[in-house]
């Protein structure tokens, strides 16, 4: 069963450098990572501090085995440096895609 998982954070601006660098590695290191069909962060448009994240899981099992990596260890350790204001994360089970494009 496909699982996703949608969600932000929100952090000083002034960390927005040191955070896009964390968060490069961590999405090229998940990207890797078996089960993983997609895995983005990207910046908000309107709002420096904040910052999106959208991942596709083949399984729970692989969200899972994801989780407890040393890359998510690394990324996750380091969140307090950024100066994390605010953040939430939704895990949807069960999606049925289509194509929109």
């Amino acid at each position: 069963m496909t699982i996703l998982v949608t969600g932000s954070f929100d952090l000083d601006p002034a960390k927005r450098d040191a955070f896009i660098a964390a968060a490069q590695a961590c999405q090229a290191a998940s990207r890797q990572d078996d089960g993983c069909e997609s895995y983005t962060f990207c910046a908000d448009l309107d709002d420096p501090g904040r910052f999106h994240v959208t991942e596709q899981w083949a399984s729970q099992q692989a969200m899972d085995a994801h989780m407890g990596q040393p890359h998510m260890a690394t990324f996750l350790g380091s969140m307090g440096s950024f100066g994390v204001t605010g953040g939430r994360l939704t895990k949807w089970e069960g999606a049925t895609g289509s194509k929109l494009m």
